[in-house]
């Protein structure tokens, strides 16, 4: 139990740490009195071994300034404006192409303050951006406030650069819960619940005593954990390390959004739905699981429990390959360790029991038998799996235009496939290996309701109904062929505006919105219309990016702003396009990009520091960056004050 304990707060303090977004400057606040009624305001940076950020001053193309903006007030006076106390390194830079000042260490700031009232509080706001030699962060901001005469250590306010770190925590929680949930999940499954008073008597009877027997049930239980984490750990954290996090992204982009994986996904998932359905069986090689049994005879100790621990791995295969599948793919769209942590998180769920039975066994004579339930299970998975499956062959489709799976076909698919399932929980559909029963149980009749009332819920999205539930896992609205009321004029109609821009033949905006999907396009048309312009990096696979159109840029007062007062680009960092030979683009290493997607991406993490989706950045029509990222977020006021802290 201790051992357990320990595992779950280590996963509670490495979320916390992994959560953190720009956290390679520490800025802290200070004053000092220099006359009567004057003070000298400190703002001074900390900055993390092997980054640096640049100095205040603005360069035409070229990296974002560090920035220090004082607050006016009637309790005191600004005299002059922020200077900069550090020694700057001024060279030429190959990223950006011109000469910059960059500062390494500590980067201090002092601002002249005249007293007019007691106990003043002054406070100011901090934009900055990091770089290594690799790659750079996205531009961050930070709200510090001192009351004159004191000292304090200031944190981030619940400002906008704030409330994207809290952004990405809930989106992390989020994957964590479901990834627990699919590990309790598959506990359920014939193939693992069987073996949970099979392995844990194992460890009872086979002891000592029976200190010896939790001891080793809590070791089984680890190795299991190990067993499922460890192997993506160490192939990601290899990555990173050999190919930085350009390779990460890549990687990631290509099993997420590519053809060959995502047909491959599908073809997976249907196998195994049809195994599910009694069509046959799936079982990995016996050879491969016969050795490993063989292993837990010969010996004895920690030994025998490793390869215990890894013949149920091999024998519950069945089962939890496509749930694990499903595990990984959904974390992929998030930062390079998120699917760590939630392969963490689903072997923890999935390994807890075997180790709660030790050390409590008799609850064991409380949990059901065997029998046709399982197989029940089994099959209300293989329906889930059917519908889940076709997420992957509709992500391909809508990646590489093949116009496969048009967003009414994917629903008729869903319709059709719970429809089937409610009936089979009434007991009016029957497989090969059910248990024939006289009756319907409160249960399945539950269950059943549930699943018919989202059915129902469905329907309307036939006829063009948002279905915004379900906004991140269905076909984008623009595929959509027909929707009720779009040629009436009437406020639900997605037909977007005729544009000439670069790429609008096969790329639109969502919710009837105009803009460009080329970044020199749309900088040109910000600078000519003095407008801001909005980038948006999507993604065609992006489940994040349409719950966010749906539910977010839906909303009347967001729609207006972006038609309004921005300058739209969408950036698709998926899309497999190969483009005109002289938009392609050729990075430092010498590789030439030539799809557009590779292109967007390249550029978003080399000139934006982001790499993955979805991320918006306000522009200015000069080019600048004017506020921090912002992600996924489905806080409407919070993006709204976003846009006009942007607009200001």
């Amino acid at each position: 139990m201790k051992k357990i304990a320990a595992l779950l707060v280590f996963l509670t303090v490495a979320v916390q740490a992994l959560s953190a977004q720009n956290d390679n400057v520490k800025w802290n606040i200070s004053s000092e009195k220099t006359g009567d009624d004057t003070y000298k305001v400190l703002v001074t940076g900390t900055i993390a071994d092997g980054w640096h950020v640049y100095d205040n001053q603005k360069y035409d193309g070229g990296p974002n300034p560090t920035v220090v903006t004082f607050e006016t007030s009637d309790a005191y006076e600004l005299v002059g404006e922020p200077n900069l106390e550090s020694e700057v390194s001024l060279e030429y830079s190959d990223l950006f192409e011109t000469n910059v000042g960059t500062i390494e260490g500590t980067v201090q700031f002092s601002q002249e303050i005249k007293l007019l009232a007691e106990g003043a509080e002054v406070k100011c706001n901090v934009e900055w951006m990091t770089c290594n030699d690799r790659s750079c962060t996205a531009p961050d901001d930070v709200d510090l406030s001192v009351t004159i005469g004191e000292t304090a250590i200031a944190a981030p306010t619940a400002s906008i650069s704030d409330s994207d770190t809290n952004k990405s925590k809930g989106n992390l929680w989020a994957m964590i819960i479901e990834a627990i949930l699919w590990g309790f999940a598959a506990l359920l499954t014939p193939c693992v619940f069987p073996m949970i008073p099979m392995t844990v008597s194992f460890f009872i009877k086979g002891s000592g005593n029976k200190a010896q027997g939790k001891f080793r049930a809590a070791m089984y239980g680890l190795f299991i954990v190990l067993l499922y984490t460890l192997p993506i750990a160490v192939i990601i954290l290899l990555t990173k390390f050999i190919g930085g996090d350009a390779v990460t992204a890549d990687i990631f982009n290509w099993l997420a959004t590519h053809w060959l994986p995502n047909i491959l996904f599908f073809v997976i998932f249907m196998a195994f739905a049809a195994s599910f359905f009694g069509a046959f069986e799936i079982v990995m090689p016996s050879k491969l699981v016969n050795g490993a049994d063989q292993q837990v005879d010969k010996r004895s100790g920690l030994g025998g429990v490793f390869f215990l621990a890894l013949t149920l791995v091999l024998v519950s295969f069945s089962c939890t390959g496509p749930i694990v599948g499903t595990v990984l793919i959904k974390s992929t769209s998030g930062e390079f360790w998120a699917p760590i942590v939630t392969m963490l998180c689903f072997a923890l769920a999935f390994s807890l029991p075997f180790v709660a039975f030790a050390l409590f066994p008799n609850v064991l004579k409380k949990l059901p038998k065997s029998g046709g339930w399982l197989n029940s299970i089994k099959i209300v998975l293989g329906f889930i799996e059917i519908a889940l499956g076709f997420k992957f062959l509709s992500t391909a489709d809508q990646v590489y235009h093949w116009g496969l799976l048009d967003r009414e076909v994917y629903l008729a698919i869903w319709i059709v496939c719970f429809t089937l399932l409610g009936l089979y929980l009434l007991g009016k559909l029957r497989f090969k290996n059910d248990t024939p029963s006289e009756y319907i149980s409160t249960i399945r009749l539950a269950l059943s309701i549930v699943v018919f009332t989202f059915v129902v819920y469905m329907i309307p999205g036939m006829w063009g109904a948002p279905l915004r539930a379900l906004s991140g896992y269905l076909p984008p609205m623009e595929t959509q062929d027909f929707v009720l009321g779009a040629n009436t004029g009437s406020a639900n109609t997605y037909t977007p505006e005729s544009t000439d821009a670069k790429y609008s033949d096969f790329l639109e905006l969502p919710l009837g919105l105009t803009g460009y999907f080329s970044l020199d396009e749309a900088e040109a048309a910000a600078k000519r219309e003095g407008k801001p312009l909005f980038i948006d990096f999507t993604g065609h696979g992006c489940v994040n990016c349409r719950e966010m159109e749906s539910r977010v840029w839906s909303d009347p007062r967001v729609l207006d702003l972006l038609r309004n007062e921005f300058i739209i680009c969408a950036m698709y960092t998926d899309d497999k396009l190969q483009v005109p030979q002289e938009d392609w683009i050729t990075t430092p290493s010498g590789k030439t990009l030539k799809t557009l997607g590779k292109i967007n991406s390249h550029i978003g993490l080399e000139r934006y520091g982001v790499n993955a989706q979805p991320n918006y950045i306000i522009q200015s029509p000069d080019g600048d960056i004017v506020c921090p990222a912002r992600g996924y977020n489905l806080d409407v006021d919070a993006y709204i004050a976003w846009l006009k802290k942007g607009l200001e």
